[in-house]
């Protein structure tokens, strides 16, 4: 897709290739975090019509454009570091990490973030949608928005990091996007969401010495 596009990988990028990469970006992560995000719009629409809101389908759209927003505001910055890296030769032709200690130095961080307490407060008020609707219920269209938006910006807080593994995997991998989606998923609704998280992390960390250890020896 990306070839198809143009973006060799001896070649700078031209301002039809940095938007190409924005747009891929958004639409990933719109997608990724679409069923992440149906539980909240859900609930949200259900706690309008308890209040005999009138324009619940047009608040809920508002809600969801905020809380779209702060993901292709992220989208913006992934491609600009992808930009970076292929700017500096340490990418694939596959978009993945061309250095080990790239791959491992990303898993380091990553998994470290995944057990900081920004990450589990995060996650908290991801898990917990009403109790994030209940102090932070706004009124009107634009309330919708500013809810959609405060949610979005916790739910990039829990999973940016995240994200960030697909510089190691492939950008385009579509196996690892899918795998990335279900363990934010399992993350947010499972029993044992948080500790998940916390594992994942440690593993994380754990993969990412070997990989940083493997090019030391090389």
């Amino acid at each position: 897709m990306m070839a198809a596009m143009g973006m060799t990988m001896n070649l700078p990028w031209t301002v039809a290739d940095g938007f190409f990469t924005f747009a891929m970006w958004a639409v990933m992560m719109v997608g990724m975090m679409a069923g992440a995000a149906a539980p909240v719009l859900l609930l949200f629409g259900a706690a309008l019509a308890k209040r005999g809101a009138g324009g619940v389908p047009r608040a809920v759209l508002m809600f969801g454009l905020g809380y779209v927003t702060v993901w292709v505001g992220f989208s913006a910055c992934a491609a600009l570091a992808q930009w970076a890296l292929h700017r500096a030769a340490m990418l694939s032709p596959a978009m993945a990490a061309s250095s080990p200690r790239l791959a491992g130095a990303i898993l380091i961080a990553a998994g470290a973030y995944q057990l900081t307490p920004l990450k589990g407060a995060c996650l908290t008020h991801c898990r917990s949608p009403l109790g994030f609707l209940m102090t932070n219920w706004r009124d009107g269209t634009m309330g919708a928005l500013r809810m959609g938006v405060g949610h979005g910006v916790y739910c990039l807080g829990c999973c940016w990091a995240l994200m960030s593994v697909l510089f190691v995997v492939g950008v385009m991998n579509l196996v690892w996007v899918a795998a990335l989606t279900v363990f934010v998923l399992a993350e947010k609704i499972a029993p044992a969401g948080a500790v998940v998280a916390r594992v994942a992390g440690a593993m994380m960390i754990v993969v990412g010495v070997l990989f940083v250890a493997g090019a030391g020896v090389r």
